[in-house]
């Protein structure tokens, strides 16, 4: 009844046409892809998070807008024990949950709903995530699972983490989108209902936007939270996503001012989107790296000079100029240089096919072999064209003998399978989450991750241990020397061939307001207004 309901009123408000880019207080965002869900704990990509996490949820810290600096959100303050184990965190009093077609909250936001949120992924026996068992890749990917001992209520308002180890980026991690913070009365609803589901489909927050509908492939429509707890920053009364794929039409729908925000303009466009008198192009360097994943489980790729033959077989040089057109810089790094612990010394393997052929033969395979490539399905900001790139790195690679089939998937099941391992090759990429290097090393590389984002499948015990070491040291210097060694073992063992950063641009219309360039990947409507 909930969902015939839901769809019925999606459907009138699509029948009565799509709202005026004039309408007053209202903006529309033209985005690059569908989110797989609205239960953002379930998510890794940017495309989920701007969707979900930053219009209908809060964190108890979160970033400020525009910067990586950790700040107050639904935790008005806290405290960290000298030991560092223990962090106890008072909650903001008068916080409200949405009011939606499908839930009307009775009470308001506290330590219960705390509890719930952390509870459903450390305890696999909890009720909610037992009737709807899910995977949480960001919380356990980096160890959170293992680290955290217990999340206690002390109060209705104060709750405390007790950790069973040091863990140096604890306060960054819980600023995350996996953090965000769940209505325990709504999720109880939907497990007397039999429907927990509906979760992923049906958000409730206490962020600055209400969730409305949401057509797929389509539109996404959100109303301006009236009651926001944060005084001024919800300027919008309508928010509105438009799903437009090809990034073409992106930009004809933002000349056209059907749209007053785009995500990742190709670098062709670039130029023209400048030149428009009505658009304005901030840009700044990207935290993020594009690169190719070998996973080392499949046959051949377990082979440490096979991937150094494919690695020194792709003309990179040539890529970043094909492909990102003069928005790209060559990386060596499993990081990007703007990481604190960059390590700068780190020099990839230059392009030479004679040196890779030979490099193939000594391994065994003088005759090459056959491999799929995975090519990225949708336009990405660490990649503007997958599709151009895994073209030129299969004729690459043809030229050692490596013949490469072409294989591409939807983007959420390209992910879905990636994760399962199914995947030879697979070209991805990463954004910062949090500012942190175990943000990289830990999250793509580690040995906890391998099941989520490390793509490559690569359990190696020295880079682990360095890992695990990375995160329970306090010292800045000492975190930077256990990130530049963790680095070197990377260049040497290659489970993954680093390809570029690029610059990240953020097409605007000059009539919206305060809007700024998310050095983590996402974009963020809180605090944004159009004239």
């Amino acid at each position: 009844m909930l969902k015939t309901t839901l769809k019925a009123a999606s459907l009138a408000l699509l029948a009565a046409g799509a709202m005026s880019a004039h309408a007053a207080g209202t903006l529309v965002y033209c985005s690059e892809a569908s989110p797989a869900g609205f239960d953002p704990a379930q998510y890794t990509t940017g495309a989920d998070f701007t969707a979900n996490t930053f219009t209908v949820y809060n964190r108890l810290v979160e970033f400020e807008r525009g910067g990586t600096k950790v700040e107050p959100g639904l935790a008005e303050s806290w405290e960290v024990s000298p030991d560092q184990l223990t962090y106890t965190f008072h909650l903001r009093h008068g916080v409200k949950f949405h009011t939606t077609t499908y839930f009307k909250p009775t009470r308001d936001f506290d330590a219960d709903d705390v509890i719930f949120t952390f509870e459903r992924m450390l305890d696999p026996n909890q009720p909610f995530q037992k009737a709807n068992p899910v995977a949480f890749p960001y919380f356990t990917d980096m160890g959170l699972d293992k680290l955290i001992a217990r999340v206690e209520k002390v109060d209705p308002y104060t709750v405390r983490f007790v950790l069973k180890e040091v863990n140096a980026p604890f306060l960054q991690n819980l600023a995350m989108e996996y953090a965000s913070v769940m209505s325990a009365e709504y999720t109880s609803q939907l497990l007397k209902a039999n429907r927990p589901g509906d979760l992923n489909q049906f958000p409730v927050g206490t962020g600055p936007f209400v969730f409305r509908g949401y057509t797929k492939d389509a539109t996404i429509r959100f109303d301006g939270n009236s009651q926001y707890w944060k005084p001024g920053a919800v300027k919008l009364s309508k928010l509105i996503f438009a799903i437009t794929p090809d990034a073409a039409v992106r930009v004809q729908k933002l000349k056209r001012n059907e749209c007053q925000v785009m995500s990742y303009p190709r670098p062709a466009d670039v130029p023209a989107l400048k030149a428009d008198a009505g658009i304005d192009m901030p840009s700044q360097a990207g935290f993020n790296e594009g690169y190719l994943a070998y996973n080392v489980l499949k046959p051949h790729l377990d082979n440490v000079d096979v991937r150094r033959a494919l690695d020194m077989a792709i003309d990179k040089k040539a890529i970043i100029a094909s492909v990102y057109q003069g928005a790209g810089q060559a990386v060596s790094a499993p990081m990007p240089p703007t990481q604190w612990s960059y390590d700068k010394s780190i020099r990839g393997a230059a392009y030479d096919p004679a040196k890779a052929k030979a490099l193939l033969a000594k391994a065994g395979y003088p005759n090459g072999f056959d491999i799929d490539l995975w090519a990225l399905p949708v336009q990405r900001p660490y990649n503007p064209n997958g599709k151009v790139m895994a073209e030129m790195i299969q004729a690459d690679w043809a030229k050692i003998g490596v013949r490469a089939k072409l294989v591409t998937y939807e983007w959420g099941e390209y992910l879905k399978r990636g994760h399962a391992g199914e995947q030879e090759a697979m070209l991805i990429g990463w954004t910062g989450d949090n500012g942190d290097p175990d943000n990289w090393i830990g999250t793509l590389l580690g040995c906890e991750a391998v099941k989520g984002s490390n793509f490559s499948k690569w359990c190696y015990k020295p880079m682990n241990d360095l890992v695990l070491q990375g995160r329970t040291t306090s010292n800045i210097g000492e975190r930077t020397k256990i990130y530049m060694k963790a680095q070197q073992i990377f260049a040497d063992q290659l489970p993954f061939s680093p390809i570029a950063n690029s610059t990240v641009y953020q097409p605007v219309r000059k009539e919206v307001v305060g809007l700024k360039i998310e050095p983590l990947g996402y974009i963020r409507f809180d605090g944004v207004s159009v004239k």
